[in-house]
């Protein structure tokens, strides 16, 4: 199901980049959870809607990160990203862990660097290209 899954999450990202949400809103669980560690701190996205609000303001403002690599661990996928900002591309890599259950994505963790992100997915700690 890896392959599967990294498809999934590369079709999301391409979505997110056109601004198509209605395949990103089809991709999420009504009760999706979007946060950095914690589900229950102020500002996590608790579902569907709250998340795509977060999605959409990104992408109009231009915060939308570039995609650098996917990577498929039993039921996660690591979105290893490259933060952009007002002076282009930085050289850190972030990442979101995203969790997938019956086609559907539950929960999105968002971690400050790529290594923390494949540590905590199980698929290790080796910096990402």
């Amino acid at each position: 199901m890896t392959h599967a899954h990294v498809e999934m999450a590369r079709r999301g990202w391409e979505a997110a980049v056109r601004g198509d949400f209605d395949t990103i809103a089809a991709m999420l669980d009504e009760d999706v959870k979007w946060h950095a560690g914690d589900p229950a701190a102020e500002g996590t996205c608790q579902n569907k809607a709250q998340a795509l609000f977060w999605m959409r303001r990104a992408r109009a403002n231009g915060n939308l990160p570039e995609l650098v690599d996917v990577r498929a661990v039993g039921d996660k996928v690591v979105l290893v990203l490259r933060p952009s900002g007002p002076d282009g591309p930085e050289d850190r890599l972030t990442a979101n862990v995203t969790t997938l259950r019956d086609g559907k994505v539950v929960e999105m963790v968002h971690f400050d660097t790529a290594e923390d992100a494949l540590r905590a997915s199980g698929a290790g700690p080796e910096r990402p290209s």
